[in-house]
């Protein structure tokens, strides 16, 4: 029977948008974290009649078709790249964007990843760094000596020293974006990759050509809303049990035909 394997595609399919809604509670507290959702496409059509096959020799046509489903599929988990609130923080690394833009981030094998978390640290050598380690491309080198440091909304960075009254400017972080940002790779660690289908980064200064704005001593949320993501696994357990009810049905039907073939 057909309902069996159409009700099995809705069980996998429903199972899927549960695991993707359980990373985005997971994560509710990762910084600069982007929810993900389910999307979904039906399968293949049977056609029994065809509409507007010729119904008689007179040119009579069928108005409707008799098509049969075959179920669901998943064709994507798109991020939604929306904004998350700001937090603020006493720490003078911490930066978070406000607009479009990510953070340039190199990693051990000289590849560039980016990032939307801004909690960064000093290495040994006085380096902007990721909590893993990887530097901030590029590299700003932040004096041991330094007394205070400021980080501006285009991106500036400055430190005042011992026995200067001014401050002096250690370079200016660079921002990425993309034509696609939902066609990035995200490879863990708050990081992601450019893909064929994100296009190539579009590099530049924050505040500047449509990219967004720093905003030092701020951290940015995880975009997942609790009550909505809890009324989508509501929703995502009923219809899971519901296809679960189809097959017990649909075997219900079938043992029926077997008792009436006895």
């Amino acid at each position: 029977m057909r309902a069996l394997y159409t009700a099995a595609t809705g069980m996998m399919a429903q199972e899927l948008n549960v695991e993707v809604i359980s990373n985005n509670i997971a994560n509710m507290r990762t910084t600069g974290f982007k929810r993900q959702r389910a999307e979904f496409q039906d399968l293949l059509y049977q056609n029994l009649r065809r509409a507007g096959a010729p119904s008689s020799s007179q040119g009579n046509r069928l108005p409707v078709g008799i098509d049969i489903g075959g179920g669901v599929k998943v064709v994507g988990t798109p991020r939604i790249h929306g904004q998350g609130s700001l937090l603020p923080t006493e720490k003078e690394l911490d930066l978070a964007i406000r607009g479009d833009g990510f953070f340039r981030v190199q990693l051990p094998d000289g590849r560039i990843a980016y990032t939307r978390a801004g909690s960064f640290e000093r290495d040994a050598e006085g380096r902007m760094v990721t909590p893993e380690g990887y530097v901030v491309d590029p590299a700003v080198t932040i004096p041991q000596n330094a007394t205070s440091l400021t980080v501006s909304q285009q991106g500036i960075i400055s430190v005042l020293v011992p026995g200067s009254t001014t401050a002096t400017e250690l370079g200016t972080l660079q921002m990425a974006r993309f034509v696609n940002k939902s066609g990035l790779e995200p490879i863990g660690d708050n990081l992601y990759l450019e893909t064929a289908s994100s296009g190539t980064p579009q590099t530049g200064t924050a505040g500047l050509e449509g990219f967004g704005t720093l905003l030092q001593r701020q951290l940015e949320q995880a975009n997942v809303n609790a009550v909505t993501e809890i009324s989508d696994l509501i929703a995502a357990q009923r219809a899971y049990s519901m296809n679960a009810k189809v097959i017990s049905s649909a075997d219900e039907m079938l043992q029926s035909t077997a008792q009436m073939i006895r």
